[in-house]
């Protein structure tokens, strides 16, 4: 590929989504048992209920209705839970349609109020999804909690977690699980839930929950860790070892927190930071100006409010991550300048680099799947920067045989983990194997052996590139002493990204 590379590579990581995991139907778990033995059983879409007369039910809690079936389709139907959060805002009779098929009854209309509970406890229960599983198999027997239904195990996770991260007034709680699980399930199923939870609350108001003590050998605090911040052991030793314990307990709380979230103001659409500001103003939505980036703003809430008022689907700004942002100021795109963005898609920097072309120039968005491709190519329509904007449909490895064009820069993001935004991606952790990095790192977060490690390989396969340092183009505390651009959640609060600059000598 090197001699299609007139002058510049630049290698970056920022966590792509990767593809979705394999879809394990919930045929193969236990069917959902229903109390009315008189009505026959019917597997309907993609999840295994009985069928049941479609009715509405006031009694059960509709945020707590949409969020079981949600942790459902994300744990067994391999969705994945931010996507849901961006489409489940604005759209409650979207989400009742999932409760009516799934449960086999609406309840009342989802207000405002409750898409935003929805978005915590769903993000929550996954990012809490071992520490909550500890608790529920300590106070149930082990062997009931293995073979436990999956929307009992959510219904209890949600109760877990409402009772004891999210301190709202427990018997509440229980009284809504337990109407929620009774009406879904069955008498039998509300009458454990009632149990559980309430031995939950005694426990929690003394003070003595069940938690491992950090204690033993490495490997027994490790698991310990695990437990405590709800991370997959492997993935503790992991940090463990290149961070030290301190520095990994901070990663992990900080993996847990709410996300914050980056607006970039559309300057390809003549949109200012300050034209943005005046929006969200009016809109009384909170937000802080980026420190690093003319064109960003930070907001910890009210996405759900600039969706609505069609900010996005206006095309007046972007949702993206302030350290993607930086990446391509490493780029550093300037007019007339052509420019390859290999694995393009969703094509968050594309639009942001064509969006500094200024009208003038091309970017090149290559990516082997035709769907994201479209859909990059209509929202660079969106935001009026089409006419520097071409989309390629290729399979990255094979491209150089055909090509006959050469750029000035090359934009490389290659897959790799995405551990560096498992704040953002609450679902990650646990669909990541220790496995995985010894095949991503052959490619290229926040871990070395996908980051320095990969430039290493390449400069070794390529010696006519040379490193050219970062500090021209981001500010000094996001470069690294081998001239890297480094991002890392706790120290700046951002996602964790890596882009190394590499120019052809």
């Amino acid at each position: 590929m090197a001699e299609v590379f007139s002058l510049h590579l630049l290698l970056s990581s920022t966590n792509q989504r990767a593809s979705p995991p394999s879809y394990k139907s919930l045929n193969s778990a236990k069917t959902y048992s229903k109390s009315t033995a008189s009505v026959p059983a019917s597997r309907k879409g993609r999840f295994s209920v009985l069928k049941k007369t479609q009715k509405l039910n006031l009694e059960v809690s509709p945020h707590r209705a949409v969020s079981a079936v949600r942790l459902m389709r994300i744990e067994l139907g391999g969705a994945f839970a931010d996507l849901l959060n961006e489409k489940g805002k604005g759209s409650g009779d979207n989400e009742m349609g999932y409760v009516e098929r799934t449960l086999g009854f609406r309840t009342r209309d989802l207000e405002d109020r409750d898409l935003r509970l929805i978005t915590d406890i769903v993000g929550g229960t996954i990012r809490w999804r071992r520490y909550l599983d500890h608790l529920i198999s300590s106070l149930c027997h082990d062997k009931s909690f293995s073979s436990m239904e999956p929307l009992l195990l959510q219904i209890l996770r949600i109760g877990f977690y409402e009772i004891v991260k999210l301190d709202m007034p427990p018997y509440a709680v229980v009284d809504e699980n337990v109407r929620l699980a009774k009406v879904a399930l069955r008498p039998g199923a509300g009458n454990m839930v009632n149990a559980i939870l309430r031995k939950l609350v005694l426990l929690k108001e003394q003070n003595s929950l069940p938690l491992p003590k950090l204690e033993g050998d490495d490997r027994t605090q490790a698991r310990a860790l695990a437990t405590l911040y709800s991370h997959p052991v492997w993935m503790v030793r992991r940090w463990t070892k290149y961070l030290g314990k301190d520095e990994a307990i901070k990663l992990m709380e900080w993996n847990n927190t709410d996300p914050s979230f980056s607006l970039r103001a559309n300057a390809g659409k003549g949109i200012s930071r300050a034209d943005l500001e005046e929006k969200l103003n009016s809109l009384k939505v909170p937000y802080e100006l980026s420190l690093h980036l003319d064109d960003f703003v930070r907001m910890k809430t009210g996405l759900q409010i600039v969706i609505q008022a069609g900010l996005l689907k206006d095309g007046l700004c972007a949702v993206q991550d302030e350290s993607a942002g930086l990446i391509v100021s490493v780029v550093d795109p300037q007019p007339g300048e052509k420019i390859m963005d290999c694995c393009a898609a969703p094509g968050g920097k594309t639009l942001y680099m064509a969006s500094r072309l200024c009208g003038q120039g091309m970017i090149a968005a290559i990516d082997v799947n035709k769907g994201r491709l479209r859909i990059v190519k209509e929202t660079a329509k969106l935001h009026q920067v089409d006419s520097v904007v071409t989309t390629i449909c290729a399979d990255l490895r094979v491209f150089p045989e055909t090509n006959t064009e050469t750029y000035d820069k090359v934009l490389l993001d290659a897959p790799c983990s995405g551990l560096g935004v498992l704040s953002k991606r609450a679902d990650l952790r646990w669909n990541r194997k220790a496995e995985d990095m010894e095949e991503l790192k052959n490619t290229c977060s926040i871990d070395p052996e996908e980051n320095e490690d990969r430039v290493a390989a390449f400069l070794l396969r390529h010696p006519e590139f040379n490193i050219e340092s970062v500090e021209k183009y981001v500010p000094s505390d996001f470069v690294t002493s081998q001239g890297f651009y480094s991002s890392f959640p706790v120290k700046h609060s951002l996602d964790g990204s890596f882009a190394a600059r590499l120019v052809r000598s």
